[in-house]
């Protein structure tokens, strides 16, 4: 009858497995580390020419809204709406590019088979 793992005692996975759980740990923990350089970086986005200006934290906080005086128009209430909302997306699409960034220099673009990191 044929050995499991190529003849070597102990199947030779013992070795393997345990760099490849050490492996996992470290990146862990530099993912743990980027996760709270993120939450502390802000995230600023301005629109309309700088009409509006939304700040957030990297968790996606909103730490300030700033409104040029000639955005507030009580007769045109829609465009400043609109305007906030497009401010909070685009700093919302900062912070998933910095994450998606930061994963991939952690990762070294390694292909996780679907896994959202």
């Amino acid at each position: 009858m044929a050995r499991r793992g190529g003849g070597i005692p102990g199947g030779g996975m013992p070795g393997n497995m345990n760099n490849l759980m050490k492996q996992a740990q470290r990146m862990q923990r530099q993912m743990e580390q980027n996760q709270k350089e993120m939450q502390e970086k802000e995230y600023e986005a301005s629109v309309g020419g700088g009409a509006v200006k939304v700040t957030m934290s990297g968790n996606r906080e909103v730490l300030s809204v700033k409104l040029s005086e000639e955005v507030v128009d009580p007769d045109d209430i829609e465009m400043l709406e609109d305007l906030i909302v497009a401010a909070v997306n685009e700093a919302s699409r900062q912070i998933d590019e910095d994450s998606a960034k930061s994963m991939e220099a952690l990762t070294g673009g390694m292909n996780l088979g679907g896994f959202p990191f």
